[in-house]
């Protein structure tokens, strides 16, 4: 099968050139193991046979011998191939040994060093619009970045296709599968979560109706800041509530497994006497997997507006941190206690960051527009963190452009890196 471009490989080409190994990290069935092998030029696999996980005892080296970069793929099923790995790219002292792979993180171990100086560790997702081919990428966010100050784009997403686009997902195995194939996938993979993959993180067996009711709940608390007692008494049903501490754990396990990926507040200097609130938005690794677990199709998702916002805001933050990642961008969330609240934060460095609000259809772009010209205008302390690169409302409607005072107007099926 031919490659498709990731936008994560421009990152990795760098960090090998800079240093010894990288870590691939990312949920199931995201493209690590295809991107993996693009980039090297031999591979071990350790899910292909238990003797490639007894070999690392045996004779570790022959495991790392292999033209560089050597791909060791699910290198948690071998985890002390880490510390031998590490030795090695010490021993070599030559850049872009080796890639690690992997759909889960290993049971803690006070043995195996961090990998600090030697290995770089990137977070991989599933495929954005760009990626998956359903995108025209009229508009660029490096050149959004860069200073680009007026953009003319059209989206060939209709509102329907946008939400068959939201049922499907950004699994590389589902790009030439039926939207009705790609739903049951998708299902499955919820189903699979809950019954089986939540153990190896956390070290313990979860119950796997509980866990089932955690990520329901999560899927209707979709781009939404939710308390753990929240999520907790959602997720109890007919049972005595559960606490707030074993949802954590649950929660933790879901993150361990790369299935659950948390938006942070927004940690800035205010020039107001605004208060930042900061508990996190909830984000499942792709929102097809919040659909999924609702059983919604994309004719009920389409008819459901106000979920499908929570679902396409979660779309534009997954596909943002793809494209932002590329460019060393890190993605937040905005809000204060006078409830002002603006959707995506990327900050790129120090004085370099950009502000998005994201809305489904196009009543509601006036109202974002001036929600970001004040959190620029009258929260932010410019003269501390400099003025945003740019300012954006992102919409799932047709036409993008710019507005007079400067904010853009962007489809997110226009977008790319």
């Amino acid at each position: 099968m031919e490659y498709r471009p990731r936008a994560i490989d421009r990152l990795i080409t760098d960090h090998l050139t800079a240093m010894g190994g990288v870590l691939l990290e990312g949920p199931r069935g995201c493209g690590k193991t295809a991107t993996g092998l693009h980039h090297a030029r031999s591979s071990v696999r350790f899910d292909s046979s238990p003797d490639m996980v007894r070999l690392v005892d045996l004779d570790p080296m022959a495991v790392l011998a292999g033209d560089t970069p050597r791909l060791l793929d699910e290198w948690q099923l071998a985890p002390d191939i880490w510390n031998y790995a590490r030795h090695e790219i010490d021993d070599r002292q030559t850049k872009g040994q080796f890639i690690f792979s992997g759909s889960a993180s290993p049971p803690p171990d006070r043995a195996r060093h961090s990998g600090a100086g030697r290995i770089s560790r990137l977070r991989m997702r599933t495929m954005s619009l760009a990626e998956r081919g359903a995108s025209s990428e009229q508009v660029s966010l490096e050149s959004l970045h860069r200073g680009q100050d007026r953009i003319v784009a059209h989206s060939e997403l209709t509102y329907a296709a946008l939400a068959e686009q939201a049922v499907r997902g950004g699994w590389p195995g589902l790009l030439d599968m039926p939207t009705t194939q790609a739903a049951r996938f998708n299902a499955s993979y919820v189903q699979d979560i809950a019954r089986a993959e939540n153990a190896m993180p956390a070290g313990v067996a979860h119950h796997p109706a509980r866990m089932a009711r955690l990520i329901g709940a999560l899927a209707r608390a979709t781009s939404q800041s939710a308390t753990l007692r929240t999520l907790a008494m959602d997720a109890s049903g007919a049972e005595p509530c559960i606490t707030a501490e074993t949802t954590r754990t649950y929660m933790d396990s879901l993150t361990g497994i790369f299935c659950l990926e948390e938006l942070p507040a927004w940690s800035v200097k205010l020039r107001s006497r605004s208060r930042l609130r900061t508990p996190s938005k909830i984000h499942l690794a792709d929102p097809a997997l919040a659909v999924a677990a609702l059983g919604a199709t994309p004719e009920r998702l389409a008819h459901d507006p106000e979920f499908f916002g929570q679902v396409f805001e979660s779309m534009v933050v997954h596909d943002l941190r793809a494209y932002a990642q590329a460019n060393d961008g890190r993605l937040y969330h905005y809000r204060d206690n006078t409830g002002l609240e603006v959707d995506a934060i990327i900050e790129y460095s120090w004085r370099e960051w950009a502000a998005i609000e994201v809305k489904l259809g196009h009543k509601e772009v006036e109202l974002a527009e001036r929600n970001l010209l004040r959190l620029r205008d009258e929260r932010i302390d410019t003269e501390v963190v400099g003025q945003p690169t740019f300012l954006a409302v992102i919409t799932g409607t047709e036409y993008g452009y710019t507005l007079p005072s400067g904010v853009h107007v962007i489809p997110l099926a226009t977008l790319t890196v």
